[in-house]
């Protein structure tokens, strides 16, 4: 089980990189080139180098995915990975993007974060 838990943060890790990377490209095209619409937009998106290093990454966690369902409970793997996802991206959006959450958002996320662990007790 532990090795799966690993498994699970990397994925979770992976994916918040490539959000991060996909936050960046889309900042970055803003800036580069504000009057892009449409087609354009998205084709100059496509071909950002942070949004294909981010489909990259998220290529190589999907794979470790595979691997953790094969071995155990979606449910339980999704739910692992979802309260980490959950607590690491507002935090990596605070400290790279400035975003912020409310008092009440960061109280949601910890309640789902208990959820998780009342799951991750009971995995037998």
């Amino acid at each position: 089980m532990i090795r799966e838990i690993l498994m699970i943060i990397f994925v979770t890790l992976s994916t918040m990189a490539s959000q991060l990377l996909v936050k960046n490209g889309v900042n970055t095209l803003a800036e580069r080139m504000p009057g892009l619409k449409g087609a354009q937009w998205l084709m100059a998106a496509v071909l950002s180098p942070s949004i294909i290093a981010a489909v990259a990454i998220q290529g190589v966690g999907f794979l470790v995915w595979v691997v953790v369902v094969s071995r155990m409970k979606l449910g339980v793997a999704f739910a692992i990975s979802g309260a980490f996802f959950y607590l690491l991206i507002p935090i990596a959006s605070w400290f790279f993007y400035g975003e912020k959450l409310s008092l009440l958002q960061w109280g949601g996320l910890v309640m789902i974060s208990g959820g998780v662990a009342l799951m991750i007790s009971n995995t037998n």
